[in-house]
């Protein structure tokens, strides 16, 4: 850990925050779909529930569900293909431990008031499992087709932010330009805690001091140890600066795991492929920079997709264990 980033504690929300993210430590998820499907956009979703149970039962901290409205061929990817929602509140009733997280909601493509109720309603049904990522999306072929626009989505992205936040609140008086509410009326259901965590996605349109004041969390992208290392000590100090408490970092990567456990790592698309041994000191450097909770995506994963979770639990999660639900 970087010299003055040491932290007692992170603030404690619902079950899923609390466990996913303990200071000085890291715990380790998936990226839904669970499928190696390689250069094709669009995975086949076979066994995606069965998965998702393993997972839960195999003690990962984590699953994290895509928002991906169009299948936009530029980009070659289609996430999960189902609504982040409707899935989540699917697997709310499929899984008991594991975290839900959506990694991210694309918040200028959608109304504040359905996100907020979609997500309470997630974290109650989930027994308060639920992480929610929000980001300002980086798609513009989507916009025009909700009949949005793509250069005005920062200050969308700010307000959408704002009423969410309002939401979790008893009978609001707050207006916007997503809308207004008088304070007569109330949105149900409320999250299980004051709030439901909201971790912000990159730089999302907005300055390093809003997101750090803003966010229950920072989601960001794999970097060399020593960027990802000053990234985060400057994210916290921001945070401190403030009187804000200190909040976790969180990171995606992709990996391919190969049979050989000392195999040497060599590059894919934002991750390695390597053995566990390599893996596990990455983490370790990961841990040390002050990142809580790496995503693990298995999209260019070589073996059986079971196999490899399997593997990763034997071999990886009992170093990088996850902290019992408890609210």
């Amino acid at each position: 850990m970087p010299d003055g980033n040491v932290i007692a504690e992170f603030p404690k929300l619902n079950r899923g925050y609390n466990s996913v993210f303990r200071p000085d430590a890291l715990s380790i998820g998936l990226v839904a779909p669970l499928e190696a499907h390689h250069h094709n956009a669009v995975p086949d979703m076979s066994r995606h529930t069965e998965r998702a149970q393993l997972a839960d039962k195999l003690g990962f901290a984590a699953l994290w569900l895509r928002d991906v409205p169009f299948n936009v061929p530029n980009f070659g990817d289609a996430g999960q293909i189902y609504d982040p929602f409707v899935y989540l509140g699917l697997l709310a009733g499929l899984t008991k431990e594991i975290a839900l997280g959506v990694a991210s909601i694309v918040l200028p493509l959608r109304h504040p008031a359905h996100v907020a109720k979609a997500a309470a309603s997630g974290d109650q049904l989930s027994g308060g499992r639920l992480l929610l990522g929000v980001a300002s999306g980086d798609r513009p072929e989507e916009y025009p087709a909700l009949g949005m626009t793509y250069s005005d989505r920062g200050a969308r992205f700010r307000e959408s932010l704002e009423y969410i936040r309002k939401m979790a609140t008893e009978y609001p008086d707050f207006s916007n330009n997503h809308g207004e509410l008088n304070g007569r009326f109330d949105m149900l259901p409320k999250p299980v805690a004051s709030h439901f965590p909201i971790l912000i996605t990159g730089g999302s349109q907005q300055s390093p001091d809003w997101i750090s004041a803003n966010g229950d969390g920072w989601m960001t992208y794999p970097r060399d140890a020593k960027a990802q290392a000053q990234l985060v000590e400057n994210y916290r100090a921001k945070s401190s600066a403030i009187g804000k408490p200190p909040k976790p970092v969180m990171q995606s990567l992709y990996i391919d795991l190969v049979a050989d456990t000392s195999a040497d790592p060599s590059p894919i698309h934002l991750g390695f492929r390597s053995g566990t041994k390599f893996l596990k000191s990455y983490l370790r450097d990961l841990q040390d920079c002050g990142i809580n909770h790496v995503a693990l995506n298995l999209r260019f994963n070589g073996g059986d997709v079971e196999d490899t979770m399997k593997r990763l639990a034997d071999e990886v999660l009992t170093e990088f264990p996850t902290q019992g639900t408890t609210q």
